[in-house]
């Protein structure tokens, strides 16, 4: 696929972000942000108009050096697809989840992890029929084309005060870590409230809740909520956030950092502003060299969304 440049006016980042193809000057602390290289579309809007959405990826490099692309597609069904590619830019599918396959009423955002045996996991978030309540449940298979066959697995069920959805899994230091969006449900026409909450676990099967991470500020952009997108293993992190709930599906991204008091992970937002005007920002660092491969969710001015990709290499 051609490398994209938005035109003029025309791009899913704001001026002070960047457009994709320009140069920036990295964030502070490091983190790569979008438009600080040109962007290539990964996968298209499946559509014109609100509601017709690619995006909410979750990437990772394969044993093979291959890159597996998760994500999500909202057209007149939901759905969750796992591609495989071998320049980062172009895509070929190689499962496809659909959302009644999982007793969904809709599918968001999925984390593709592969496990230290070498399995592959899919952890599928799903809103329950009929309610605003979302819960997480996980897939495995050795390849990614067995993933719709497989069992789904309840893993993070929530509660009738609490949705959760958008997790971001990973696999370190001998453990697993989960990063989950949460609804709070206890006011009715309420339920876009988010937060980011924190789960470890020895087999990513069984969690041990450690409570909210991340939290909107008063006042602030953020304030209705904040959702993490990525961690690095530094501690370097991107999130969601709006002001409120007018700004619902119109997120954007924001950095915050890693905080252990007492042994209690925390994360803190950094700077007074959003830093990009995209959603689901995930960054995924080069294998076995210095830079990162991003992926995010970018919004057209018809209101549909495309993901979008960019290589980030250091100066020199």
């Amino acid at each position: 696929m051609d490398t994209f440049t938005a035109p003029a006016g025309q791009s899913g980042l704001s001026d002070a972000a960047g457009r994709p193809g320009s140069s920036r000057p990295a964030a502070p602390g490091g983190l790569p942000l979008p438009g600080t290289a040109p962007a290539t579309v990964a996968v298209p809007a499946p559509g014109r108009g609100p509601q017709r959405w690619a995006g909410a990826p979750s990437a990772l490099y394969d044993t093979d050096g291959s890159l597996l692309l998760a994500y999500r597609v909202r057209d007149e069904e939901d759905y969750n697809v796992v591609a495989r590619s071998g320049d980062g830019r172009t895509f070929t599918t190689l499962a496809v989840l659909e959302s009644s396959r999982l007793g969904a009423m809709m599918v968001e955002r999925p984390a593709l992890v592969r496990t230290p045996a070498g399995t592959l996991r899919l952890y599928v978030s799903c809103a329950t029929p009929g309610t605003k309540h979302w819960w997480i449940g996980v897939l495995e298979a050795g390849t990614a084309e067995d993933l719709p066959g497989a069992p789904l697995r309840p893993v993070f069920r929530g509660d009738r005060d609490t949705a959760v959805k958008d997790p971001v899994i990973r696999w370190r230091d001998g453990r697993w870590e989960a990063w989950l969006c949460c609804h709070p449900l206890d006011r009715p026409g309420e339920e876009d409230r988010m937060f980011t909450a924190y789960a470890t676990s020895g087999d990513g099967l069984h969690w041990q809740w450690r409570g909210p991470v991340l939290q909107g500020r008063s006042g602030a952009w953020d304030a209705r909520g904040a959702r993490l997108t990525s961690v690095l293993p530094d501690g370097r992190a991107a999130y969601d956030g709006r002001a409120s709930a007018e700004e619902n599906w119109f997120e954007r991204t924001g950095l915050a950092a890693r905080e252990v008091t007492d042994g209690a992970v925390k994360f803190s937002a950094t700077g007074q502003e959003p830093v990009a005007d995209v959603r689901y920002l995930d960054v995924l660092p080069l294998p076995g060299r210095r830079g990162h491969r991003i992926f995010y969710e970018a919004r057209l001015p018809d209101e549909s969304h495309e993901l979008r990709t960019e290589l980030i290499l250091p100066d020199g």
